[in-house]
C-alpha cells in the first residue's frame, strides 16, 4: 500500500484537475486530416470529453469555459503506433532489462507515459516490454486515473522464438531470465496458440509478433526470418477468434511476406522490404509501421555511447534500405502509419519523425495524416481517436507557427488536451 500511495502522491500532484462537463475551445487555424484541410477560426464544444460540434467561432454562453488556442494551429491528439513505454531505454549495457525489478519498470513506465503525453501523443500502441503485462497494467492505471499519460493498446508481451529478437540476449549463458520475462516464448504453433491465449486471457488488446532478428538483440540478425508462417498464422487465427489482430516486427524481405501470408493487420519497421513485399503490402491493404527516424539515434548516440559493435553495424545495414523502402510504399500508395520505436531514443521526442517521413516522400498532410486517422484506422479506434469531429474523444493538441509549411514545429507542443482535460 505504501508503494502505491507513493507512487500516486509523485505522478499525480501535477495532473490538472478535470474540466467542466462542457468546455469551448478556440483554434486559430483547425488542421482536419479526415479532409484533408485547415480551417479558420473554429470553435470547438466539448461535453463530457467528447468533441460535440466544431463550427466558425462564435460568441459563446457568458457563464462558458473557454480555451482560448486563437493564436495556435490545433489538431487532433497525435498517434504513435510503436512505442516501448513500459520498459528501460535502450543503452550500451545489453543485459540492462535484467537490472531493474518489476516494480521499478512501474515507475518508469509511469514516468514514459506522462512525457509522451506532454509531447502530444494521446494515443500510443505499446509493441512490448521485457516484463510481460507491464504495458496492460499501464494501461489500466492511465484508466483509472491513478497516473497520467496516452491511451494505451497494450499487447502484453512478444511473442518470439527462444533466443529470438524479443529475448533478453547477450548475457552470460547461465544467467536466468525471470519467467515474467519469458511469457512470449514459444516453440511451435500449438505453443503459439496456448501463449498467444493467455496473452489476450491476461489483458493484451492486441499481438505482436518478432517474425525476424532485430538490430538491438544480440545473437539474431535483422534479415533471418524467425517465427515460421505457420506459427504467425496460429496468432493470427486466435486474435481473429478474439476480434483482435496481429502486428509483426519484421525487417527481412522473406520475414515480411511470410507474416503477410500468415494475415497480420501490419508490418513493423519493413526494413529490407523489397518490391513484392510493397505490392504485397498494397494488394492485401497491410499498414507498414516504418520507423524512419530511430536510424540517425543509433547512429550519433549509440557511437558516441559505445553500443555493441554488431548493434551499430545492424543500424548500418538497415536505416538507409528502410529510408528507400518507405519511399517507395509512398509512392505505391501503401497505408503507412506512423511508428517510431520510442524507447530506443528517449520518449518525449516521437515527433522528430515526421520531418523525415516528409524528406522521404509524403506531403506535411499526409505525415499528419498518418500520425492521426490512418493509425486510428489501424488501430481500429477510428470513432474516437484521429480525428476531431463529433463523437471522438477530446484529444487534441496546439502548436505555434504552420505544421504545413514546417512539419517541425510538431516536435514543440505548446498545449494538450485529453478528453476534455487540460493536461498542459
Amino acid at each position: 500500500m505504501l508503494t502505491r500511495t507513493l507512487l500516486l502522491a509523485a505522478l499525480c500532484a501535477s495532473a490538472t484537475p478535470a474540466l467542466a462537463d462542457t468546455i469551448y475551445v478556440r483554434a486559430g487555424r483547425l488542421i482536419d486530416p479526415e479532409a484533408g484541410k485547415v480551417l479558420d477560426h473554429r470553435l470547438i464544444r466539448v461535453e463530457n470529453g467528447r468533441v460535440v460540434a466544431v463550427t466558425a467561432d462564435a460568441p459563446v454562453p457568458a457563464d462558458a469555459q473557454v480555451i482560448d488556442w486563437s493564436g495556435y494551429t490545433v489538431l487532433p491528439g497525435l498517434i504513435d503506433m510503436h512505442v516501448h513505454l513500459a520498459d528501460v531505454d535502450q543503452s550500451e549495457n545489453v543485459a540492462e532489462p535484467l537490472l531493474h525489478s518489476a516494480m521499478e519498470i512501474a515507475y518508469i513506465g509511469a514516468r514514459n507515459a506522462r512525457t509522451t503525453l506532454m509531447a502530444g501523443f494521446t494515443t500510443v500502441h505499446n509493441v512490448g516490454n521485457f516484463r510481460a503485462y507491464a504495458d496492460v497494467e499501464l494501461r489500466n492505471a492511465i484508466a483509472r486515473g491513478d497516473v497520467i499519460g496516452p491511451r494505451i493498446s497494450a499487447v502484453g508481451a512478444y511473442v518470439t522464438i527462444p533466443g529470438g529478437g524479443g529475448e533478453v540476449t547477450g548475457f552470460a549463458p547461465d544467467v536466468e531470465v525471470p519467467a515474467d520475462m519469458r511469457a512470449g516464448v514459444v516453440a511451435d504453433a500449438a505453443d503459439t496458440t496456448r501463449k498467444v491465449n493467455a496473452l489476450f486471457q491476461h489483458g493484451a488488446d492486441s499481438i505482436k509478433l518478432i517474425a525476424t532478428g532485430a538490430v538491438l538483440a544480440q545473437g539474431t540478425e535483422p534479415g533471418q526470418q524467425e517465427l515460421s508462417e505457420d506459427e504467425m498464422r496460429a496468432a493470427v487465427e486466435v486474435a481473429k477468434a478474439r476480434g483482435s489482430w496481429v502486428t509483426a516486427h519484421a525487417h527481412g524481405a522473406q520475414g515480411i511476406k511470410a507474416a503477410m501470408r500468415a494475415g497480420v493487420k501490419a508490418i513493423e519497421h519493413a526494413s529490407l522490404i523489397d518490391d513484392e513485399g510493397i505490392a504485397m503490402a498494397k494488394a492485401k491493404g497491410v499498414w507498414l509501421d516504418m520507423d524512419i527516424y530511430d536510424g540517425d539515434y543509433i547512429a550519433d548516440y549509440g557511437r558516441a555511447h559505445h553500443w555493441p559493435a554488431d548493434m551499430l553495424r545492424k543500424n548500418d545495414e538497415t536505416t538507409q534500405a528502410q529510408r528507400d523502402g518507405f519511399a517507395k510504399a509512398v509512392k505505391a500508395g501503401v497505408k503507412l502509419s506512423f511508428g517510431t520505436d520510442a524507447g530506443v531514443y528517449p520518449h518525449g521526442l516521437n515527433a522528430r519523425q515526421f520531418k523525415y517521413m516528409v524528406r522521404y516522400g509524403m506531403t506535411p498532410m499526409q505525415a499528419i495524416q498518418a500520425a492521426t486517422t490512418v493509425s486510428a484506422d489501424l488501430l481500429g479506434w477510428s470513432k474516437d481517436v484521429g480525428a476531431l469531429s463529433p463523437g471522438h474523444y477530446a484529444d487534441m493538441i496546439a502548436v505555434r507557427g504552420d505544421p504545413l509549411a514546417d512539419i517541425s514545429v510538431l516536435e514543440h507542443v505548446e498545449h494538450v488536451i485529453k478528453g476534455g482535460d487540460l493536461v498542459k
